[in-house]
């Protein structure tokens, strides 16, 4: 792996650990074998790095998302495959990339905002079309707009994800995805 690429790695999973706050360069040059002088040669400042870094994690998600919507299989199917990638990011120790600088927003600075904002932007376009397809299909029952019914979801994951990574309790989170998917469900 290239040092670019292992900076990168250092850096995403401590965002997704600690936040933005929560660790320094000092951090990455430890981790990664090199000197913090040199990351600046990589990315000149912390928000340069972080800018980067929401860049790859958005087209990691991206291609995950890809991954997902050509599955042959139907939207409910489709919405579980999304919930297990906050699962598996709850089962690894972190938090969601976006979630955590999130909850930092208001002390980011303000040129990264534009790019979290794109963030869950792709997240809410991404359900929509998901649940407007299950509608569709007959499989789910929406009493609002489908891109209503897609920020409930993203605000839900993204709070179970929160409150299971502190608490402990995993089996909560299970439990708050089955029956966000299960409230969408067409009865009968």
């Amino acid at each position: 792996m290239e040092m670019r690429d292992q900076i990168l790695a250092s850096a995403q999973r401590l965002v997704q650990q600690r936040g933005f706050n929560g660790f320094s360069y000092a951090d990455i040059a430890d981790e990664v074998g090199i000197r913090k002088a040199s990351l600046h040669h990589y990315f000149p400042t912390k928000t340069d790095l972080v800018l980067t870094l929401v860049e790859v994690y958005t087209a990691q998600l991206e291609a995950e998302l890809l991954r997902i919507s050509n599955a042959p299989s139907p939207a409910n199917a489709k919405l579980r495959a999304y919930a297990e990638i906050y699962h598996g990011t709850l089962e690894s120790g972190r938090m969601c990339l976006g979630g955590m600088l999130a909850t930092e927003s208001l002390t980011l600075d303000p040129a990264l905002l534009p790019s979290l904002k794109r963030f869950f932007a792709r997240n809410t376009e991404w359900l929509t079309e998901i649940l407007a397809v299950g509608h569709v299909q007959h499989l789910f029952v929406l009493t609002g707009s489908a891109a209503d019914h897609a920020r409930m979801l993203l605000s839900a994951l993204q709070g179970a994800l929160l409150i299971a990574r502190a608490t402990g309790d995993h089996a909560a989170f299970d439990m708050t995805v089955s029956l966000l998917i299960s409230g969408l469900l067409r009865k009968g």
